[in-house]
């Protein structure tokens, strides 16, 4: 039987008790989505900060990538569903979900903000953003 390091017989006793969960913050994207033909036409700034809960533990000893989430490639996915021009937040967030959901089945829920840095609507408003949570 091998002999493991004090910590790593920790995680490999208690990994059905953490809860884990991988989060990436301040995604910073300029694409072309609005209701307004300005905005389609000439962009704007777009915030994405993501939540994924998920169970990694084996990572937390194994130190491999295939025992967790690649937030590369999370990363990319994002970047892919920013790159396609939506009217509404709200879908450009659903698609960004349905996209790292069939990714990465093993995602148990998340959180995803979708952001737009000053939008073209009256008064002094720095950004408004859709919150998805599942």
């Amino acid at each position: 039987m091998p002999r493991h390091s004090p910590f790593t017989t920790f995680v490999l006793r208690y990994f059905s008790l953490m809860k884990t969960a991988i989060h990436i913050g301040s995604i910073r994207f300029y694409a072309y989505h609005g209701v307004l033909p300005q905005e389609r036409t000439t962009g704007n700034y777009f915030g994405v900060e993501i939540t994924l809960y998920t169970d990694f533990s084996r990572a937390l000893a194994s130190d491999e990538l295939s025992d967790t989430v690649n937030y590369a490639e999370v990363c990319q996915i994002v970047s892919d569903e920013m790159a396609i021009p939506s009217r509404l937040l709200e879908h450009v967030a659903g698609r960004i979900v349905t996209a790292i959901g069939q990714r990465f089945p093993q995602i148990t829920g998340g959180k995803l903000i979708v952001t737009k840095e000053k939008p073209p609507i009256p008064g002094d408003v720095r950004n408004v953003s859709v919150e998805v949570e599942w």
